[in-house]
């Protein structure tokens, strides 16, 4: 791990959080599914929560408690376990919903202010970024107060630009998507692929 003397590069940390941020998780497959059956204004919904959580994962690598899950194993993989099992019940309710229409699923007619806080829990149970904050964010950290905020900055920048942009396609294509009942599912099967991948690492780790 680098010293938070030489710390990397911003420019490596942006790179790193938009590769991280594009490939397909929970916190993507929620905002698309809110968007896709609520519209756009469920998809921002979900999108604020989820940069909310953001916030309060970036707060904790900031004040070193990413390093205290990694010192303390069994803790890390309980919030993995906990996390999976949270987005393996979300994602077997959005499969068994069929199309994502408004009487099929439960995303669909709900208020945004409960849209916003299943978005936040979506992100503060997400097993990928407890393992970012442990992994990643650690070689970034100095002990200036402004580079902290840049961080923080880049990583809900980032969020905003590329949830956003699924926020927006997912609402403009909601029509055509919902009655594809097979192509609704499969957003709630991509979630519980999430949980299984999840729930195996957190298995993986108490077996040590």
């Amino acid at each position: 791990m680098a010293s938070m003397e030489t710390a990397s590069p911003l420019w490596l940390y942006t790179l790193l959080v938009a590769g991280i941020i594009v490939l397909p998780g929970m916190d993507m497959a929620f905002v698309a599914a809110c968007s896709l059956s609520g519209g756009l204004r469920s998809g921002l919904a979900a999108l604020t929560g989820i940069v909310l959580g953001g916030f309060a994962h970036m707060a904790l690598g900031l004040l070193g408690l990413g390093l205290l899950l990694q010192a303390a194993p069994l803790l890390f993989n309980t919030l993995l376990l906990a996390g999976s099992l949270y987005v393996g019940w979300l994602g077997w309710q959005i499969a068994n919903a069929g199309a994502l229409s408004a009487s099929a699923t439960p995303l669909a007619q709900t208020p945004w202010q409960r849209t916003l806080l299943r978005g936040l829990w979506t992100c503060l149970l997400n097993p990928k970024a407890y393992l970012f904050s442990v992994t990643v964010l650690p070689q970034f950290l100095t002990r200036e107060w402004l580079r902290g905020l840049s961080l923080v900055a880049i990583t809900a920048l980032a969020q905003i630009a590329i949830y956003g942009a699924v926020a927006w396609a997912a609402s403009h294509g909601a029509k055509q998507v919902r009655s594809n009942a097979w192509l609704s599912r499969s957003v709630g099967w991509l979630l519980i692929a999430t949980a299984v991948l999840a729930l195996v690492q957190s298995w993986r780790g108490f077996l040590r």
